[in-house]
């Protein structure tokens, strides 16, 4: 498992670089007056490189280790949007119904991996009912006491939204039950699946502070229960401005990026808004480059993983002599998204490839600007 961990975290960083060049590239591209072909076609770029980025979340999810983007969410909107392309998935011989609670309050959780861990298991439910059946899906909002909380240590007393999934398919014996969340484990014959949709729900689900049951008798179907705790006071917006202009600035940032594309992306991005961007290929370049830069440096944006040099050591270098530098590591490895807890630097962000550049504007302004980052 650590193998596998360490194998798709080094393809991820990898393959998230390459995802940010070209949803980068076709972003701003999109940004000009293009005629409708044109446009339509860069718009299937930008989604298949969206679900590309998905796929690389679900490659590192059952390992927990991927970079969730928690926001607060009413999970009856996203099972709701959800819905709509499960109709088109699921079979017609399968009746597909959606129970919505009320008041259900807003759990913090990634709504694409939400949405992703649900369509797992509607998938196996209709493998399960190979002559049709019905498939519900409901959601309730629950509370948990010491007494009504039925694995010990599995779930803290509190609030919770609970979604139940539930199929009348063919059911599986204690045996498969307690095997279902392994890596790899599958019912299915050769070519027909790789094992890691339920692993890779348990995971989210897990990494959400929640926790996923299943309960399921041979001939009566399975059922399975999400608990996802709710947050109090929770305030839904922070979607991204999508449209809006992005903010412009006029600091002086020292870029440290040893991808190439990424780099020359970033950097010409950032000086069209009005930055003054001092690019570097590799933590040391970039220290040089501090210490001969005759003015301030307002921000240090820098890849965590580099040659030479690394984001961090670069980072506790230059504050040694500039304490106030804002800082705002960026890497493909979900893993490294704990390097703004560091404690050696105080108030440093994270931003997680691949980034839109809308999304990086926004980071760098708030950086910037020192709005502490939810």
């Amino acid at each position: 498992m650590q193998a596998i961990g360490q194998l798709a975290g080094g393809v991820a960083h990898d393959f998230n670089n390459l995802l940010t060049v070209i949803g980068g590239q076709v972003e701003l591209i999109l940004g000009r007056a293009l005629d409708n072909d044109l446009r339509n076609r860069l718009e299937d770029v930008k989604r298949a490189a969206e679900r590309a980025a998905a796929l690389t979340r679900q490659l590192l999810a059952f390992s927990r280790t991927q970079l969730l983007r928690s926001k607060a969410v009413d999970l009856n909107q996203v099972i709701e949007h959800m819905i709509r392309m499960l109709a088109r998935l699921i079979r017609e011989n399968i009746e597909l119904t959606f129970v919505p609670g009320n008041y259900l309050g807003f759990v913090r959780a990634d709504p694409d991996q939400i949405e992703q861990v649900l369509m797992n298991l509607a998938v196996n439910a209709q493998d399960a009912m190979p002559e049709g059946g019905r498939l519900t899906i409901e959601t309730v909002a629950v509370r948990m006491d010491a007494d009504s909380v039925q694995q010990p240590g599995a779930l803290d007393p509190g609030e919770y939204v609970l979604i139940t999934v539930r199929d009348t398919g063919h059911g599986m014996d204690r045996l498969t039950q307690s095997r279902i969340f392994e890596p790899f484990f599958t019912t299915k014959r050769i070519g027909e699946g790789t094992g890691l949709g339920l692993s890779m729900a348990y995971g989210v689900v897990r990494q959400s502070g929640g926790h996923i049951q299943v309960e399921s008798q041979p001939g009566h179907g399975s059922t399975f229960r999400i608990y996802l705790p709710c947050v109090a006071g929770a305030d839904p917006a922070g979607r991204e401005a999508g449209s809006a202009a992005a903010p412009r600035g006029c600091e002086t940032i020292l870029l440290a990026e040893d991808e190439e594309g990424v780099r020359t992306l970033v950097a010409a991005y950032l000086r069209s808004l009005g930055y003054r961007v001092l690019p570097a290929p590799d933590g040391a370049a970039a220290l040089e480059m501090a210490r001969s830069h005759p003015g301030t440096l307002d921000l240090l944006l820098s890849d965590l993983v580099m040659p030479k040099v690394g984001g961090r050591e670069l980072a506790v270098e230059l504050r040694r002599t500039a304490a106030r530098l804002k800082v705002l590591f960026v890497s493909g490895y979900a893993g490294h998204s704990a390097a703004e807890n560091d404690p050696d630097l105080p108030g440093a962000c994270f931003l997680g490839k691949p980034f839109t550049m809308q999304r990086l504007a926004q980071m760098v302004r708030e950086v910037l600007d020192g709005i502490p980052q939810p």
